[in-house]
């Protein structure tokens, strides 16, 4: 999960009204440019509802060369062959997540704006700690608001790839991917453009480009 240049993060809608009409768009953003990582995030759904959404997403994603992290479960991640998990401060805890998965997987932790929870998840081998939210957004209530700063500070401590979170989209994200940020994780951004979620990935790829630190 590391890349000279600043690499895309997409994450799933909270809910799925029309599944086809997702995984149209889905490819349709797949399609556009290279995306490292999709994470399946399905907040309010049952887990047999999750499974049966990760049956369809994750043989499309790997199609394309894409990670799939499943947020909040790594008790799901088998049964929905995802590549690892996203976890919060309140979820599964990492050492318990690491043993459950193994070394192989991918597990990232939530730090919000803390360098503090950051550091512990680096150190404790976390493969990327993501920070937010850095915008307004809709798909959820944020706890905290981080600042540019945390980035850049990041990226000269620290190897460990970080993501950053929290209504990004193409007009907003070029700050952040030069003040440092490994990843851009995008969702409304993506799915609500309109242009359609192809043009967004697009439009944020070029951006990735033009913008990391060299």
């Amino acid at each position: 999960m590391s890349d000279t240049n600043c690499q895309i993060y997409l994450l799933t809608p909270a809910q799925i009204q029309d599944f086809d009409r997702f995984l149209a768009d889905l490819e349709n953003a797949l399609s556009a440019a290279p995306i490292a990582c999709l994470q399946i995030r399905l907040k309010e759904a049952e887990d047999l509802a999750i499974i049966q959404a990760a049956d369809a997403i994750t043989p499309l994603c790997h199609r394309y060369g894409t990670n799939v992290i499943i947020n909040d479960r790594p008790d799901l991640v088998e049964a929905c062959q995802a590549d690892g998990v996203h976890i919060g401060q309140s979820d599964m805890d990492y050492f318990s997540s690491r043993e459950l998965l193994g070394e192989d997987a991918i597990i990232g932790v939530t730090c919000h704006n803390s360098r503090d929870l950051a550091f512990q998840a680096a150190y404790a081998g976390a493969n990327y700690v993501a920070f937010g939210a850095f915008f307004d957004t809709s798909t959820k209530t944020a706890k905290t608001r981080a600042e540019l700063e945390i980035l850049e500070w990041w990226n000269e401590a620290v190897e460990i790839p970080c993501v950053a979170i929290g209504g990004i989209t193409p007009e907003n994200a070029g700050p952040l991917i030069q003040a440092g940020a490994d990843f851009i994780a995008v969702a409304s951004g993506v799915w609500q453009h309109s242009d359609g979620p192809g043009a967004a990935v697009s439009a944020l790829h070029q951006l990735c480009l033009d913008h990391s630190p060299s």
